[in-house]
């Protein structure tokens, strides 16, 4: 049975907020280390671009039910290792909501914006960033002077903008 469009911004919406809530639950754990801090600011753009379509289309905005349901991994090599699964995932995903999107441009150019950011940027940032974990953390791009011990989250920290700013 075919996806509704509702159902497809709705399954949209859903993985950016599980991907924004599981990003920001390794920050707070292990302070503003790269790609995390790059990538949840992405993640909330990606969030602001689905609910303007939501908006548009008479699709009510559910709130947000993830930060309450992850938890960082115990590792920053672990956190990298799921962060890749969740982008490759993200292709199949994306896959199935372009059908939904019934020819609606907009919607079309979102997702495809999206799918474009997570296989483009994140998944390749996320792959470089488990390659330096392995090596030790060496180069480890962070933003916290290098250091590995958890702390919460403060806010700040390098920013990036993506290209696919929908």
């Amino acid at each position: 049975m075919p996806m509704t469009l509702q159902e497809a911004l709705l399954a949209a919406l859903d993985d950016e907020y599980r991907a924004r809530a599981t990003y920001r639950a390794v920050l707070a754990a292990f302070g503003d280390v790269r790609p995390f801090v790059n990538v949840v600011e992405s993640e909330e753009r990606h969030v602001q671009a689905l609910g303007r379509l939501c908006e548009r289309y008479g699709v009510d905005i559910p709130a947000d039910p993830w930060p309450s349901r992850v938890s960082a991994p115990e590792s920053l090599e672990a956190a990298c290792q799921g962060a890749i699964e969740a982008e490759r995932e993200n292709r199949a995903l994306y896959d199935r909501l372009m059908d939904a999107a019934g020819g609606r441009a907009d919607v079309e150019e979102t997702f495809r914006r999206l799918l474009t950011a997570s296989q483009e940027n994140h998944l390749p940032a996320f792959e470089r960033a488990l390659e330096r974990e392995r090596r030790g953390g060496v180069g480890r791009g962070r933003t916290d002077g290098g250091h590995r011990h958890r702390r919460r989250h403060r806010g700040g920290g390098s920013a990036c903008r993506d290209p696919e700013r929908p």
